[in-house]
């Protein structure tokens, strides 16, 4: 099995929201935001497609007011769509989408994906279904389309064969779920998503302030700091630093 880390946008925020003691509440961070093809003897699996394209372009008809909250800093074509086309895949190539959690910038490009499957967690799809929460984090534009999902309730192995394994751990949403990559050169990864934002969350127990319940976040980092001390790379959200260091487009993992 392969891995590629795709880009699905980047964004800039109020740095504050993930560092809660930061001073000067104006400073800004640039987050990107990752999707990751995952390239399985039974099919093409993409854990999350990141923002929508035309996010790059027009934010504010797809987002409202969201926009001066989340920032979009990408160009045009700095999109998962795009992203698979330069690994030569298009949409239609891919078997399964595994939606780590209903935000936008994690399910932007569902509609894209016409022959997948697709896997959220049943309280992720409760919350985005509640009318009352549309347009604050999710849209139904994104996720509400002709495909339906198959909820996941509890740990899974997607093949198994142990390669694929999703294990949700909420905090940052009630249905958030992180994917626990085992491959057979590079190792094992743990694609955190929004569970770890920033490196720094985990490593001094932070809770960011765009958490849903901030015990449950911080009783999901027990279980995550147990899934590094077995060996697997954590790879975060929306850590720019860390993104520096992996290996990203063609250049993937095995």
């Amino acid at each position: 099995m392969k891995m590629n880390i795709l880009s699905g946008g980047e964004l800039q925020m109020k740095k504050h929201i993930y560092v809660p003691d930061t001073e000067d509440r104006l400073e800004t961070i640039e987050i990107p935001v990752s999707c990751y093809l995952l390239r399985h003897p039974q099919g093409n699996v993409l854990f999350d497609t990141g923002c929508h394209p035309s996010i790059a372009t027009d934010p504010a008809a797809r987002w409202g007011g969201l926009e001066r909250a989340m920032v979009p800093k990408h160009s045009p074509g700095q999109d998962v769509i795009s992203e698979l086309g330069k690994v030569g895949l298009q949409p239609e190539d891919i078997d399964l989408v595994i939606n780590s959690h209903l935000h936008t910038d994690h399910c932007g490009c569902n509609e894209f994906f016409i022959n997948a499957s697709f896997f959220a967690h049943q309280k992720e799809l409760e919350t985005a279904r509640a009318s009352e929460i549309d347009g604050n984090g999710y849209f139904r534009a994104d996720w509400d389309h002709a495909t339906s999902f198959e909820a996941i309730t509890a740990q899974k192995d997607v093949f198994n064969d142990g390669r694929i394994i999703l294990i949700p751990l909420p905090g940052h949403t009630a249905g958030m779920m992180c994917a626990l990559v085992n491959l057979d050169r590079d190792g094992a990864f743990f694609l955190a998503s929004d569970a770890v934002s920033l490196k720094i969350n985990l490593d001094e127990e932070m809770v960011p302030k765009n958490t849903w319940q901030g015990d449950l976040l911080l009783k999901s980092y027990d279980e995550i700091r147990k899934i590094e001390r077995a060996g697997a790379q954590i790879i975060c959200g929306h850590d720019a630093e860390q993104l520096a260091h992996l290996k990203r487009g063609l250049d993937g993992y095995a």
